[in-house]
């Protein structure tokens, strides 16, 4: 019997199942607060963030308003071409939604999910925070969260309750690449 035979099933199986534990998104109880908000940062044009961004900040202020988090943190530094950070954009939409400066923190050095968990750890114990809700699209929230446990973070997910990537057109290629960026965590640590 040739080997092939036998690897390629195997590898195929292992991705599919990879695949669809990615797509059964992690969620933590209903109504579960924490003392912030985690936002994983996103693409922005020029000042402006983009839609994927947007859904992530809009979810997150709407965790503010309901109680369920104190603080929000937003992550990202500044893209080549863009105007500001990540972080001051999705800042900038929180304060124009009525958020209140003081309960907004931002770093602005983070340039990968890894890099935007451990700025964002940095920011908690720094202001004396202990725990957290990332927020991010729901195909993005499983490394994320195997990131956070990682790191040692006391942290739950929160989808987006909306996401740009409705379609199968649109959720494959997202769900390839995190596929793709899961076994790179596993095998490199970021």
């Amino acid at each position: 019997m040739k080997l092939h035979r036998i690897i390629i099933p195997l590898l195929c199986g292992w991705l599919g199942a990879i695949a669809v534990w990615i797509y059964d998104t992690p969620t933590a109880p209903p109504g579960i607060a924490a003392d912030a908000a985690i936002v994983l940062g996103a693409a922005i044009s020029g000042d402006e963030p983009s839609p994927v961004f947007r859904e992530r900040i809009a979810h997150a202020i709407s965790l503010h308003d309901e109680g369920r988090v104190q603080q929000l943190i937003f992550t990202g530094a500044q893209g080549e071409g863009d105007t500001l950070a990540e972080s001051e954009a999705a800042r900038n939409m929180a304060l124009a939604q009525g958020v209140p400066a003081e309960a907004i923190l931002i770093e602005t050095q983070s340039v990968t999910t890894m890099h935007n968990l451990v700025e964002a750890q940095l920011l908690m114990r720094d202001a004396g925070l202990d725990d957290a809700l990332i927020v991010s699209d729901p195909l993005h929230l499983r490394r994320a969260m195997e990131m956070a446990e990682a790191l040692g973070l006391d942290a739950e997910p929160s989808a987006t309750p909306t996401t740009r990537y409705q379609s199968w057109g649109t959720k494959l290629p997202f769900l390839a690449r995190e596929v793709y960026f899961m076994h790179h965590f596993w095998l490199f640590g970021e």
